[in-house]
């Protein structure tokens, strides 16, 4: 089956790139640390949080407007579903066959991700049943099927009153966030249940502070028209402060400035802290700016956008190739020689490509995929 005229192609291939960079992030190899966040103090995940979002909006959005808002809430329901089946599936595997090869080959990365597991087996699998224990590497889909349940409702909300009061609470959220809002929450919770979960076993994400990135997305991805022309008042400083966050990065390293914990938090990736946020949007702006140039300029990356076409196989598959890889060769506290890693890092895209492909193969009726750079994209 042909894909809909509508895909928005370059969309795509946005999503490749952050899985791409993700894989290199979380494979344990000696390139994890310099492949992270290459844009400035920006990472993979805002960006595929971000379009995801963007695109749901847009696909949903389209539906509701075809077959009405019960169609679309429908929509998001059964995608949330399909989630939140690959996030059993994915802790199914952790908990027992990553779990036991952890063990037998005494490897602390793997069995470090499970502490929790080990600690309290009962509480753990209960806990990531219902999406409250997440462990390291399975704490993004969590958040994405949170927010997937809760998105046809903020949509239903804005095609009636608009998206200035959803907006306006979120960016609420997000700033309460900032004073340890969802800390104090979740200590409540514990105080009135009993739940035995530690909130450092709830998985890295603040919740509160990534639901803003996910409404911001929302919101852009169900306009009916293209985004504006932004102003050179508003484009030359984005570009400046993208530049300085890009050199920073680069120079002082992932960590901004050690000795100065506040400078830390600002940048704080889990609770998506000012000048993080600020990086992101600078990024966003620049590429909003120059993205049209880009589309008719430079050649169209079909691996890329074979990759975003089928972004939850292959998120779930770089996960499963990632914890494969903790299990037999260890953290990235291992040292091994170079050649090894870059074995590793060949192998895990092969992995992810060959998922990739055969998905395709399967939706093109079992014509082939040809991936090559194309001179002259199409835009939309």
């Amino acid at each position: 089956m042909p894909h809909a005229p509508t895909r928005r192609w370059e969309l795509d291939a946005l999503r490749g790139l952050m899985l791409v960079l993700m894989t290199l992030t979380h494979m344990p190899t000696s390139f994890s640390l310099p492949s992270g966040q290459p844009f400035g103090f920006v990472s993979a995940a805002e960006g595929f949080v971000f379009l995801s979002a963007f695109m749901a909006a847009h696909v949903y959005g389209r539906r509701a407007r075809r077959d009405g808002v019960d169609a679309m809430q429908t929509a998001f329901h059964q995608r949330a579903f399909k989630l939140y089946l690959c996030q059993l599936g994915l802790l199914l595997l952790a908990f027992t066959l990553i779990a036991w090869l952890g063990v037998l080959n005494r490897q602390g990365g793997v069995t470090g991700l499970l502490e929790f597991f080990f600690i309290d087996p009962a509480a753990a699998v209960a806990g990531a049943v219902l999406l409250l224990h997440k462990p390291p590497l399975l704490d993004i889909l969590p958040l994405y099927i949170a927010l997937m349940l809760l998105s046809p409702w903020l949509m239903r909300h804005a095609m009636r009153h608009g998206w200035q009061g959803i907006l306006a609470l979120s960016g609420l959220l997000w700033l309460g966030e900032q004073w340890g809002l969802g800390e104090l929450l979740y200590g409540l919770v514990v105080s009135a249940t009993g739940l035995p979960i530690a909130y450092r076993d709830t998985g890295a994400f603040h919740w509160l502070a990534w639901q803003a990135l996910w409404v911001v997305g929302l919101a852009l991805g169900a306009r009916q028209q293209p985004l504006p022309r932004l102003p050179c008042w508003i484009v030359a400083p984005a570009a400046l402060y993208a530049l300085g966050m890009l050199v920073w990065r680069h120079v002082a390293g992932q960590a901004p400035l050690p000795w100065l914990p506040a400078v830390g938090l600002l940048l704080d990736k889990w609770a998506l802290g000012p000048m993080r946020v600020l990086n992101f949007a600078s990024v966003f702006v620049v590429l909003v700016t120059a993205g049209p140039w880009l589309v008719r300029t430079l050649p169209r990356p079909r691996a890329l956008e074979l990759l975003g076409r089928h972004a939850l196989p292959v998120f779930c598959a770089h996960i499963v190739i990632a914890l494969f890889t903790l299990a037999f060769f260890g953290s990235t506290q291992v040292q091994r020689p170079w050649t090894t890693d870059v074995v590793l890092l060949v192998a895990a895209f092969a992995g992810l490509f060959g998922v990739a492909m055969a998905l395709d193969t399967q939706a093109r009726g079992g014509r082939p995929l040809r991936l090559f750079w194309h001179n002259r994209p199409r835009a939309f």
